[in-house]
């Protein structure tokens, strides 16, 4: 998979991935203690959905596109922050909607390797004094920031799946980041193309100790072709409180407003491992 996400953006698995994390990052200021995010593969922090590569795909019209107009239910927090966000004209990536739920305490470190998507989140956040901008490997950056000063927090990981090993990478540096930093919620976006890849990047983190996971997945046809993005899915180590009763209408709305009856459609919320 060839994966610039400025031709993705606001794609199903954005929908999924970012209405959820909104979930997640409500679940934080439940309490008035500062929390830390850090973000992996943060992207450019905002796309352009009048440029190009999002015009040439049309990825958002089939995404983000089909909710726009919804005013109230589980999807409404989700719609009212793209559109504070400037959509539909640009689609915030997680940094832009981590940055807007930041309360004054908080803080969200971003990390992005590739220099010209580097290049775009720093002039994003220039002069943002609860934003770290770095340049480094994703997974290395797992390692180097935990665990947060303030004892709490969160660690999205959303890998551009280029490599045929990136669920071996993406397990590693789970593990690795659960052993630093135990009481922190992991949350790892991931494609779903066919099954077998998933079993065995579920099978993986149980083998290595990991415990309190589930899963969000939506799927908007079989998932039987390898070549194809047939659905994604959020992966959530140590989910707060409450996460999956929000998580389930979530799943449900997204479906209603971006499937189209090709079979196979439908979502799955699963618990891979007890707390």
């Amino acid at each position: 998979m060839n994966y610039r996400h400025a031709f993705h953006a606001g794609n199903h698995g954005d929908c999924l991935k970012h209405a959820l994390l909104l979930v997640l990052l409500d679940a934080f200021k439940r309490k008035d203690t500062p929390f830390r995010v850090l973000d992996t593969h943060a992207g450019r922090g905002r796309y352009d959905l009048t440029a190009e590569e999002a015009q040439r795909t049309g990825e958002w019209l089939r995404g983000a596109g089909r909710v726009q107009a919804v005013t109230d239910g589980p999807l409404a927090p989700f719609v009212q922050a793209l559109r504070a966000a400037g959509f539909p004209r640009a689609y915030p990536g997680s940094p832009a909607l981590i940055r807007a739920a930041l309360r004054p305490q908080d803080f969200l470190v971003a990390v992005e390797l590739h220099p010209e998507d580097h290049a775009a989140l720093r002039a994003e956040f220039a002069g943002d004094r609860q934003v770290a901008v770095h340049r480094r490997d994703g997974y290395e950056a797992l390692r180097a920031f935990t665990p947060f000063p303030e004892k709490r927090g969160l660690l999205l990981i959303d890998p551009p799946f280029e490599r045929d090993d990136e669920f071996e990478n993406l397990t590693a540096g789970i593990v690795a980041a659960h052993k630093k930093f135990r009481g922190g919620v992991i949350a790892a976006w991931y494609p779903i193309k066919h099954r077998a890849p998933l079993r065995g990047f579920h099978h993986a983190l149980i083998e290595a100790g990991v415990r309190d996971i589930v899963s969000a997945e939506l799927f908007m046809r079989e998932p039987t072709d390898p070549q194809r993005l047939n659905g994604s899915g959020l992966l959530v180590v140590n989910p707060p409180y409450g996460f999956e009763e929000a998580a389930r209408p979530i799943l449900a709305a997204l479906l209603d407003r971006l499937g189209d009856g090709e079979p196979g459609q439908g979502f799955l919320f699963n618990r891979i491992a007890a707390e």
